[in-house]
């Protein structure tokens, strides 16, 4: 049975169970505490801690998961996989164990004729924990299981919670016994090998309080809604039913390990380390494909270094194969197809995918070349210097220089037997990110709430009425005040907290749009609003600077959003979809937007592309964009099922979770459809304009557009108006002719600079012909010192050619010092070979500082009325020598 059998089998099934279908969620997740969705239950994760309302009663899903924490596993053994797929079914307050259990029990054994996986029932075994004993009564009276195949195991096992205070309960586990040949007999306690566990189902029951490990916290008591979460391991039931021995032999991973086996000229099965990269490529290569389909693409941070990291470890092992020519281009149309009947919006997405791959494969190549002489050459200094361990900074280096994944500087120096400062790298990685953070901190600075007290919040008030898409102004309460260590009973002029109001017309900051700006107005204060956020889903939380009188819990106030900010970023995010429609138009449907922000007068957008845009194709793309603001086209906003928005084009963010209905912004209908939350004009003429300001890179095959947008982009193209006409003025000619008379300036200011240049070199030749005649002998050395206005660069050469004006059979010394401080000296080797050394004598003469080689050495901060002195200096050191 073909993998995507399964999956529609399993849907099928709980769907004529009255489940409604959810489709999976993107794998990049909102979920704060994660990159990527890594386990079925995590869209339903707010349902299930009672964060929201869950939408449905039943629901069933096959959802796509990546985990790789154990990536370094990958590959070593056959039961590691970075991507995979979960089925699960899922009961809010509806059916608990002894519907589940039974669902289970029929969908694993009935005939594969009847909708059934077929699976042989006497080869099932099941786990429970030690003290449900209901579990095994209805696994007894449902399935008709002897009590040696219910197996009893403790919390490690068959206890689950997600590690934090909440809902929890026992769970039970089936597996299958595939037989004496996998391993020992005795049920899963004995050999998880032979015995595989393909199902696990969740009994949330119960409230857990906090603790730490999977088990000694307290249980506080039942929950008020007992909760059902089942996972079957996708690829785990294909190894099963397709016959295979692991999920590398299954239908939509086998094609891709056996064309990278083909290209390399190798076989499966040959040689131990052999398997392990052909396992890494066909798991990678995969893994790939579903993270660049939902949108993640190659970087430095995040996402994007998970996706970067996969992508380099496949490249690396098809070379480590003897495979050395672009490889993903021949891999990944394999995993398309493999993927795509289960999947089928891959294929429409695979042009940008291939794209993006191509454009980071032939990057790291370049990178790998260069990164590799770098480490070899450092590793063999780590040898000659009798250490074992590579500095944190040179990893450090080819991670930040060269693209090295820290995972494959780690493997390279094993290879040669070196370890890697892994703490040392660590703590350079993060003074780097604490720089870059540093803007974002200050600006949300100061009354960042605890999540704990928000959450008290929203307990015990609801959900914020949320009033931005219908006004300006609300008159509402204050339900808490929160700083950094919780709630406070009153905020003073020039605090910053934290505020939660019953309801507001803020926008919080989300898909891209920056949060409003505006006021809150109380009988005795008034507050600044400075950011707003959905900290907790369902609740806004705005953290407001005092800026006179007092305020406090339960006091009514005036919210108010700045009209000019609000009807700013209605112009910026009604242009970013405008631009991203354009963009389309122009480059096609491949420039597919990635990530955008946009607030008041400024837009960006990322998307993938490889290559920079001509100026032509720019202009363009500009222009498309502001013929649909003449053509003033109508923006609505529509309500509907996800499904029927796809199906009509929707474009969705790949990180956003969407509910059972989805809001879909359209400017002219379907010239651009897009599923929004956020805020927009009424029709595109109320954007104004948008003027591109850039064009750049942002990583490999990922460019951004940046734009000035509503009155900002009038004031833009004022500027740049006024530029050119001031440009024109001086110049003295008509803005026609300002590329040509300006390309013909330029060129003879080359020529000018060119032969300045020669002028400089015949003079700099001259004077060290003059300089080298009047040299002194000084203890054997002939000896010359002067001093330059040039620069260091220039005095550099000055230097080393009055050196070779010396007689070069006869030690000589040069010493040049500049107006700013620099002092550089030169040897000949007649003076080298006296024992003399450049590098050692400019650090006797300036106390440690500067360096070099033997031959030329320089160094810095002398000043200026100690150069004189200095240079003198060097005919005491040379008389000591």
């Amino acid at each position: 049975m073909r993998t995507a059998d399964i999956r529609s089998r399993f849907l099928d099934f709980f769907a004529a169970r009255d489940h409604t279908i959810v489709p999976s969620a993107p794998l990049p997740t909102p979920d704060p505490t994660l990159l990527f969705v890594n386990a079925g239950m995590v869209p339903f994760k707010p349902y299930f801690t009672g964060e929201a309302p869950p939408l449905w009663e039943r629901a069933t899903s096959v959802q796509k998961c990546v985990r790789t924490l154990d990536i370094e596993e990958v590959g070593r053994t056959t039961r590691h996989g970075s991507f995979f797929q979960m089925n699960g079914n899922f009961s809010f307050g509806d059916y608990f164990k002894e519907e589940a259990i039974a669902y289970a029990w029929d969908l694993s054994t009935s005939p594969q004729a009847e909708g059934g996986y077929g699976l042989d029932p006497a080869r099932i075994w099941v786990t429970v924990h030690h003290s449900d004993t209901e579990s095994r009564s209805i696994w007894r009276r449902v399935a008709g299981l002897p009590d040696e195949r219910i197996v009893e195991r403790g919390d490690e096992d068959n206890f689950w919670s997600m590690g934090v205070p909440g809902p929890c309960g026992p769970c039970s586990e089936l597996y299958y016994d595939r037989g004496p040949a996998f391993g020992r007999e005795g049920g899963p306690a004995v050999d998880e090998d032979r015995y595989m566990e393909f199902w696990n189902l969740v009994f949330m029951q119960y409230e857990r309080g906090p603790g730490p490990g999977k088990s000694g916290y307290p249980i506080l008591g039942e929950l008020p809604r007992r909760n059902i979460d089942t996972g079957m391991g996708l690829e785990r039931m294909a190894t099963l039913l397709q016959g295979v021995d692991n999920l590398y032999e299954i239908d939509e991973t086998r094609p891709v390990l056996q064309r990278a086996a083909d290209l390399a000229g190798v076989r499966s099965g040959a040689a131990p380390e052999t398997d392990v990269r052909l396992r890494v490529v066909a798991d990678h290569v995969r893994t790939a494909l579903m993270l660049l389909a939902d949108g993640t693409a190659p970087g430095n941070e995040g996402r994007g270094y998970v996706l970067r990291r996969i992508l380099r470890r496949a490249v690396r092992s098809m070379r480590l194969l003897g495979y050395e020519d672009l490889a993903l281009a021949e891999l990944l149309p394999v995993a398309r197809d493999c993927m795509a009947p289960s999947y089928p919006e891959i294929t429409a997405a695979y042009p940008r995918i291939a794209d993006q791959a191509a454009a980071e494969e032939t990057a790291f190549r370049a990178s790998l070349r260069q990164g590799t002489t770098v480490l070899d050459t450092a590793v063999a200094q780590v040898k000659e210097d009798g250490g074992q361990s590579l500095p944190g900074a040179q990893a450090f280096l080819l991670h930040d220089t060269y693209g090295f994944p820290i995972d494959l500087t780690l493997e390279m120096a094993a290879e040669q037997g070196v370890e890697v400062d892994r703490e040392g790298f660590t703590a350079l990685m993060n003074q780097q990110r604490e720089r870059a953070r540093a803007d974002a901190r200050a600006r949300k600075a100061g009354g960042t709430a605890d999540t704990t007290a928000l959450r008290t919040v929203l307990d015990a008030h609801g959900p914020t009425d949320w009033r931005a898409w219908d006004t300006l102004e609300t008159a509402s309460r204050v339900l808490a005040l929160l700083g950094p260590a919780g709630p406070v009973p009153v905020a003073r002029t020039g605090d910053v907290v934290t505020v939660v109001l019953d309801r507001t017309p803020f926008y919080a900051e989300s898909g891209g749009q920056d949060s409003d700006a505006g006021r809150l107005s109380a009988t005795s204060a008034e507050a600044e609003v400075l950011d707003v956020q959905r900290p907790l889903p369902g609740l806004v939380a705005h953290q407001v600077r005092v800026t006179a009188g007092e305020l406090a819990p339960d006091d009514t106030v005036h919210a108010a959003v700045d009209p000019e900010w609000r009807l700013g970023a209605r112009q910026a995010h009604s242009g970013t979809h405008v631009l991203h429609a354009a963009l389309r138009e122009i480059l096609g449907p491949n420039a597919l937007q990635s990530g955008s922000y946009n607030r008041p007068g400024y837009l960006r957008l990322d998307f993938p592309w490889r290559g920079a845009l001509s100026p032509t194709v720019r202009s363009e793309i500009e222009e498309a964009a502001n013929r649909a603001l003449r053509r003033d086209l109508p923006v609505g906003v529509r309500w509907m099922p996800l499904p029927e928005a796809k199906e009509l084009g929707a474009l969705a963010l790949f990180d956003e979770t969407y509910g059972e209905k989805v809001r879909v912004v359209e400017i002219g209908g379907a010239w651009s459809r897009e599923l929004c939350g956020g805020t927009h004009v009424d029709r595109s003429a109320q954007i104004g304009t948008v003027a591109l300001t850039s064009e750049g890179s942002v990583g490999a095959g990922m460019r951004r557009l940046e734009a000035a947008v509503g009155i900002e982009g009038f004031g833009y193209l004022a500027r740049e108006r006024d530029l050119v006409s001031r440009i024109a003025e001086q110049l003295g000619a008509p803005r026609a002719e300002l590329p040509d008379r300006i390309a013909a300036l330029l060129d003879r200011l080359r020529t000018a600079d060119r032969e300045n240049a020669r002028l400089k070199q015949q003079a700099t030749t001259a004077r060290a012909a003059e300089l080298a005649t009047k040299a002194t002998e000084v203890h054997g050395v002939r000896t010359v010192t002067t001093t330059t206005d040039s620069t260091a660069q220039e005095a550099r050469t000055l230097a080393l050619a009055v050196r070779d004006g010396l007689p070069a059979d006869l030690p000589g010394a040069v010493a040049v010092g500049t107006e700013d401080g620099t002092l550089v000296l030169a040897l000949n080797k007649a003076a080298q070979a006296t024992g003399l050394n450049a590098s050692h004598l400019v650090k006797q003469l300036l106390d440690g500082r500067g360096g070099g080689s033997p031959e030329i050495a320089q160094g810095g901060g002398l000043h200026p009325e100690a150069v004189t002195a200095t240079l003198a200096a060097l005919r005491t050191v040379l008389t000591a020598h």
